[in-house]
């Protein structure tokens, strides 16, 4: 958490109106996470079966003039017993929002989500993935912003000017899931001579039409997906990020039609090295009260491709998904998600599950799974098929 976010911190806090009526809220979460791996490890440096780690993300709110203007402020730290890369800060949100008529106004720090698909988000651009905290990408790391949005009958625009890049974070060499090959991110190289001060822009129109949830927008930046080069440091072989620009136009789409949502994204990312299409479509169909009972059964079916095929550099290139979500809409909110992968290029399967209940007011219990299965060296998914894992989660809220 560099210098620059703490200086920002600082200024936007100071910034709160003395003598103007504020209202002030504290909330937040502390987290503690076992996992326990279920095979020997595949690679050097990681002779444990357990990891344990410990999260803290509060969240500090304040609000003025009527609610024109508040301020948000969550940062989080994570402690974790292995790696070291892996116990790390960050501020997730440091923003001010102004609303005025048919417009806001959002400056600072913030993560902003684009997507509606399940198993993968194409079309998630704007932050920067925090992979040591989970393999999955769902983990972002906040993102240095201004943001403009217009609201218009036709759709609301969203303007945002990314003055600062943030490098993905990576798992280090006593971590799992992982690689043959850590990657060593001290050695970093940009394409731009800007480096990681790089200013990035992206606008995006989004709109509702019916039953129909459509959203476009075009990104010119840095990418945040890293080229992984093979280097040579100090006598030891690693991996280094190198960070290309990039020009990409994103689409989403989701259709809710009675029982029905169907989704879709899709984008077109042009780079030095590339330029390419890649898709993520598919439905979900819910069955509503199931055996006469308040618990609803969701039914999940994606499909991934990548233009690039078997060269691709992503893990799902042409990738079939089936899955189900069940709720029970029960006072504990108890909730389970279960899903299938299949690679149809190179025949690997993963199976992941996901179940959280509530407990009292302020306690939620998590248990998830993560399960794989590759015997193609060529999958990227190889490297972690010795990482089967159940992972047990306590949360605390405050």
């Amino acid at each position: 958490m560099g210098i620059s976010k703490l200086l920002l911190a600082a200024g936007l806090i100071s910034a709160l109106p003395v003598h103007a009526e504020t209202f002030y809220e504290m909330s937040g979460k502390v987290t503690a996470d076992l996992r326990y791996f279920t095979q020997e490890a595949q690679f050097q440096n990681q002779n444990y079966d357990t990891n344990l780690s410990f999260t803290v993300e509060p969240e500090f709110y304040w609000e003025w003039n009527d609610g024109i203007d508040n301020l948000t402020f969550t940062p989080f730290i994570r402690v974790d017993e292995n790696d070291s890369r892996r116990t790390h800060a960050d501020i997730r949100e440091l923003n001010w929002i102004h609303i005025g008529d048919n417009w806001e106004l959002r400056t600072g720090i913030q993560k902003v989500f684009w997507g509606v698909t399940e198993f993968q988000h194409l079309v998630d651009v704007i932050n920067q993935t925090d992979a040591v905290d989970d393999f999955d990408g769902e983990d972002k790391l906040g993102q240095q912003m201004i943001n403009l949005s217009l609201v218009r009958d036709w759709g609301i625009i969203d303007l945002y000017v990314l003055p600062g890049f943030r490098e993905r974070t990576f798992v280090g060499e006593n971590g799992r899931l992982r690689g043959g090959l850590a990657v060593n991110d001290d050695h970093a190289t940009y394409e731009s001579s800007a480096g990681e001060n790089h200013i990035d822009t992206a606008i995006r129109w989004s709109h509702t039409l019916g039953d129909f949830d459509l959203g476009a927008y075009w990104f010119h930046g840095t990418n945040r997906d890293p080229n992984l080069q093979v280097k040579n440091i100090n006598g030891t072989t690693v991996l280094t990020p190198h960070y290309e620009q990039m020009d990409q136009i994103g689409f989403d789409l989701q259709a809710t039609i009675d029982s029905w949502l169907w989704k879709i994204e899709s984008i077109h990312r042009d780079t030095t090295s590339d330029s390419y299409w890649a898709l993520q479509g598919g439905f979900e169909y819910t069955l509503y009260g199931i055996q006469e009972s308040a618990a609803d059964l969701g039914v999940l079916i994606e499909y991934g491709w990548d233009e690039r095929g078997t060269d691709a550099d992503a893990a799902i290139q042409n990738d079939l998904f089936f899955g189900a979500r069940l709720a029970l809409n029960d006072a504990e909110s108890t909730e389970l998600l279960a899903g299938i992968s299949h690679d149809l290029d190179y025949d690997s399967q993963s199976l992941i599950f996901e179940a959280s209940r509530r407990v009292g007011d302020d306690w939620t219990l998590n248990l998830d799974g993560r399960f794989f299965s590759s015997d193609d060296p060529l999958d990227l998914s190889y490297n972690i098929k010795q990482d089967d894992h159940l992972q047990f989660t306590v949360e605390r809220y405050f």
